[in-house]
């Protein structure tokens, strides 16, 4: 068997990041910070004086060094060197970057005395697992904001802490409380990430909520009910049981499928995984579905003990067997397998087959990698979403209003049958083809809404108290991927491509790797260049990846020859994406790439091989940010049937520098380390998503409005009652690391500017 390779994609999984406003609570979740504690961190020596002629090429090596403070003090420097109006702009902006740096410090010790305080008193008090997982929460808060991360972990309050939540969420998952178990097992896992001690009870719990999700979601939906109100929030609407039938769900699932799919997947992975520990993974799945006691209300013998118990007790017997070092393999073995499972499952729980082999097919995938995945009949359209960057629909944003938990247009797009229609932000979804849309999930929207090109939906609105109804055509919707400084219009490349007009700095920001991407970077490198284009900032933070060929375009517009990143599958064989000459339009021109935590993929691909050719020299480039995430595996798609998919890895990327970008199990290293580091702290990070997010809004779009925080949740500033200006991103105590990027550049042209004045010797 063989994948059909014709589709390379790089994109992250449902399970991670999947949007920007999501990403303010992964990322405020994940911050790197330096090592040390903020007594200990030594002053630097200030930098020798450097001439005005020289200032601009001083602080570019200083950030290529990664000497944060030797860029502040050298841009300083020249900044009061020379008059003139480039270097007034150049004083204002070391101002920025100064006071964004004293603002984060002043935050970090504050906080950390704060929220330690908090713990002592949680824990102190702490009764419940509600109480232990708050407790666990500013935990969390107290390691991002901690420069000494390990020292931290080994205190006495966080090791007590560790050892109370361990034991809170062990005792949750016996209870069947699976939703708080899941909860602390992940809170605990954000501390220990690096060494990933709790990595396998995320999963099992994040396996166990998936199904009752699929099979018993109004028993989810009372979980999460009874949760929120735990925590002091407003109940959740009535339930809405539309699309959540598990049988439609499972039409489709065969035997054939799963089959295929191991055997695919035996031949292919990257790591060669053997079909033993697949089928272990299947059988180990199977185990945790009787297990899960909530599942029984609909499949009435999982209530029956001895028939529960027949079953495990055969489960752990064939455990033991493909445990042991000679256990069978080969093609027909995983056949032989499921045969007598779905055959002693017929006997005992009398659970219909599709959702054996619906679990078996996924327990088997979990122990490849967390990118390898069936795409079952009912996931497809969803899956061809996500990763063709357009879809069929009618054309709106849209996000679950707190206020009354009903769905709300954000803003429809510019040229859809929505916008066309007149369908207004602000509305709220009432009505979905004659079905209530009061408390749906978005997901249970969004599928109502899409369906095939041509085809209608109708939708009836509420605004301002009145219901008005709509008729709408479904069409192919493009996703755009490229986004500029400011909004100059309604359309998708209706933007300032200029962060700085005077210095002519420009700004380009790429949220994923579609079909498009290249070519809509070039329209804005061509609108930059005609009004005198002189740096630019290639802002890559928050982009989760997407095609591998439009990532090899965009790095060619800056890199002009020489290899790009290679794959590498568990052979020998090397697949290398070189450089066209002749493509690079960037190459000359002096550029900040930035990236973050959640850089994940293409997007890792493009800054990795920026750094290496500026790293020798033949590119003017500083990566500027947080090491990214470190997904650096290929997945292709290979049909299963006429309705499933499957996506498996089968290859790592490789930079040109030959280090791999993906993290491996047990890892120290990986993804892309920038020249120059520039921490933000949660409040930061957070406020400066939600402000880029609402300035990037249409002018009549509806802007967020803040919900609820729920008890024990992270203190953040709102930004979104001001105005959504881009430009305060860079006035206030923001965007540190965009400030930085600004700063660096500024600091060139200047000392460019200088260098050329300069009287020439003779």
């Amino acid at each position: 068997m063989s994948l059909n390779t014709k589709s390379r994609r790089s994109s992250l999984t449902s399970r991670s990041v999947s949007t920007l406003r999501s990403l303010a609570v992964a990322t405020v979740l994940g911050l790197t910070a330096l090592a040390g504690t903020p007594a200990a961190i030594a002053q630097p020596a200030a930098p020798a004086p450097v001439s005005p002629a020289d200032g601009g090429a001083a602080v570019w090596k200083a950030a290529l060094d990664g000497k944060l403070d030797t860029v502040v003090s050298l841009s300083e420097q020249l900044a009061a060197g020379v008059d003139g109006r480039e270097l007034t702009r150049l004083r204002q902006r070391v101002e920025q970057v100064k006071a964004s740096i004293a603002f984060r410090e002043g935050e970090r010790t504050a906080n950390m005395e704060r929220v330690g305080k908090q713990i002592d008193e949680l824990v102190d008090s702490a009764k419940s697992a509600v109480e232990i997982s708050k407790a666990l929460l500013r935990a969390t808060e107290l390691h991002m904001l901690a420069i000494d991360k390990q020292g931290l972990l080994k205190t006495e309050r966080m090791v007590n802490l560790i050892r109370k939540g361990d034991a809170a969420a062990h005792k949750a998952e016996t209870d069947g409380d699976w939703l708080m178990a899941g909860e602390l097992f992940g809170r605990l896992n954000l501390l220990l990430e690096e060494t990933q001690t709790y990595k396998a009870d995320v999963r099992r719990l994040s396996d166990r909520l998936g199904m009752i999700r699929m099979y018993a979601p109004e028993r989810l939906y009372e979980l999460r009910n009874t949760r929120r109100q735990q925590d002091g929030l407003p109940a959740l609407p009535p339930f809405n049981k539309t699309g959540e039938d598990y049988t439609t769900r499972l039409t489709g699932v065969d035997e054939a499928i799963v089959l295929r799919a191991i055997g695919v997947a035996t031949e292919n992975h990257v790591e060669r995984i053997p079909v033993q520990k697949m089928i272990q993974g299947g059988l180990e799945a199977i185990k945790v579905f009787c297990t899960t006691r909530d599942l029984a209300a609909i499949f009435p013998g999982l209530a029956d003990a001895a028939a529960r118990d027949a079953l495990v007790g055969h489960i752990n017997a064939e455990l033991v067997r493909f445990g042991a070092t000679d256990a069978p393999g080969g093609p027909f073995v995983v056949q032989s397998v499921l045969t007598e499972l779905l055959a002693k499952t017929k006997s005992t729980i009398k659970v219909p087959s599709e959702a054996i082999l619906h679990e078996f097919g996924n327990g088997c995938f979990d122990r490849l990698d967390e990118f390898s995945q069936i795409v079952w009949p009912d996931e497809l359209a969803r899956f061809k979403r996500m990763t063709e960057g357009s879809f069929v629909g009618v054309g709106i944003q849209i996000q679950l209003d707190e206020e009354s938990q009903m769905i709300k247009v954000v803003s429809p797009l510019e040229g859809t049958p929505a916008q066309k229609a007149g369908i207004r932000s602000g509305d709220l979804l009432k009505k979905i083809n004659d079905k209530s849309a009061v408390g749906m999930s978005l997901d249970q929207a969004v599928e109502q809404i899409t369906g095939g090109s041509g085809s209608m939906v109708k939708i009836l609105i509420e605004r301002a108290g009145e219901d008005v109804p709509y008729e709408l055509k479904r069409a192919r919707i493009k996703l755009p991927t490229v986004k500029g400084w400011t909004r100059s219009g309604p359309g998708d490349m209706d933007w300032n491509w200029f962060i700085d007009e005077n210095s002519q700095i420009g700004y380009m920001r790429v949220s994923n790797f579609a079909d498009t991407t290249t070519a809509d970077l070039k329209r804005a490198i061509g609108q930059m260049k005609r009004t005198g284009l002189k740096a630019i900032i290639l802002d890559l933070r928050f982009n989760p990846g997407g095609l591998l060929d439009q990532a090899v375009s965009v790095g060619n517009l800056f890199i002009d020859e020489g290899p790009i990143v290679w794959t590498q599958g568990s052979g020998p064989r090397k697949q290398i994406e070189n450089a066209e000459s002749g493509r690079a339009s960037l190459r000359s021109i002096p550029t900040i790439v930035m990236i973050n935590e959640t850089s994940a993929s293409a997007s890792e691909i493009v800054s990795g091989a920026i750094r290496f050719y500026a790293d020798k020299g033949e590119v003017p480039a500083v990566v500027l940010g947080n090491r990214s995430y470190g997904k650096g595996s290929v997945q292709n798609v290979a049909p299963l049937s006429s309705q499933a998919q499957m996506k498996l890895t089968t290859a790592y990327y490789y930079l040109p520098s030959g280090v791999c970008i993906h993290r491996r199990p047990g890892a120290s290293t990986w993804g892309v380390e920038p020249n120059i580091k520039v921490e933000m702290l949660p409040k930061q990070q957070n406020d400066s998503i939600v402000l880029r997010s609402d300035a990037d809004l249409t002018a009549d779009a509806e802007r967020p409005k803040p919900g609820k925080r729920r008890e024990g949740e992270m203190p953040v500033d709102d930004t979104r009652n001001g105005p959504p200006d881009a430009n305060r991103l860079l006035a206030e105590n923001i965007d540190l690391q965009l400030q930085t990027a600004l700063l660096v550049l500024e600091a060139r042209l200047a000392g460019s500017a200088q260098a050329s004045a300069a009287p020439t010797k003779r």
